[in-house]
């Protein structure tokens, strides 16, 4: 009977596996509350780290946005032809410091010059000193004006009898001032105007055999069923049309055999 009470009350005071020990083990995996602040923080800190840099490279975009748009604002109100003189004036500038650098070596510019180029670069500035009017290219209409200009007088081929005659006539007179009043009173010579009629004749010729675009005749035969075959029809044509009229005069008749 005492046996059977103290079995009971083990029984009773025992711990349950399935009962009080498991809820004590899982309190002690939950994770308390101070660790999950702290991790809501982290994270927090976080977002709130890359937001801030977000928002700095923002910053750092749009001010170079502006900067370049201030850079371009610029660039469009310079002249067209702004890049080739900066270029030329850094060139020039180049050139002097070379030079003041050689006379405080006490060496002669024209020669340290000749010693840095290379042959190539000597025999292509030679082939361009002997062009008399060399064509660099298109910068603006004045300088295609004074090159033009150029050419013209060059042409042009002083009597020196004529302004001897013309000094004794006219004396001091001849080479007129802001004062002068010579208007109307100079009469040019018959070979004067025969020599500027014979150059506005070989300008007008010249002119003539400029490439164009030729006009579009409604009139045409179409052999073509597009613009790449009209084209390759005129150049057969151009080439082959000789041998081949007879042969197109013959199917026109309906005579072919």
């Amino acid at each position: 009977m005492a046996a059977a009470a103290v079995s009971e009350l083990g029984s009773l005071g025992a711990p349950d596996p399935d009962g009080g020990g498991s809820s004590g083990s899982e309190d002690e995996a939950r994770p308390s509350a101070a660790a999950v602040a702290a991790a809501a923080a982290q994270k927090r800190e976080e977002r709130l780290r890359k937001f801030r840099e977000l928002h700095l490279k923002r910053n750092e975009a749009r001010k170079l946005n502006h900067q370049e748009v201030v850079e371009e604002d610029k660039r469009l109100k310079l002249p067209p032809n702004w890049e080739a003189k900066k270029a030329r004036l850094e060139w020039e500038l180049k050139v002097e410091e070379k030079k003041r650098e050689c006379a405080a070596r006490g060496e002669d510019y024209e020669r340290v010059k000749l010693l840095e180029i290379s042959a190539e670069d000597a025999e292509r500035w030679e082939r361009k000193k002997k062009r008399k009017n060399p064509d660099l290219g298109f910068s603006d209409y004045a300088a295609a004006q004074l090159r033009q200009y150029q050419r013209l007088t060059r042409q042009i081929k002083p009597d020196l009898e004529e302004y001897e005659k013309l000094k004794e006539q006219y004396g001091e007179a001849l080479y007129p001032t802001s004062d002068s009043l010579l208007h109307g009173t100079h009469v040019p010579t018959k070979e004067g105007v025969d020599r500027m009629v014979a150059d506005l004749e070989k300008q007008i010729e010249k002119r003539e055999k400029y490439s164009r675009r030729r006009p579009y005749n409604d009139d045409a035969d179409i052999d073509y069923i597009n613009e790449r075959n009209a084209k390759f029809n005129k150049k057969a044509e151009r080439f082959y049309g000789k041998y081949t009229a007879e042969i197109k005069q013959n199917l026109e008749r309906g005579t072919a055999v």
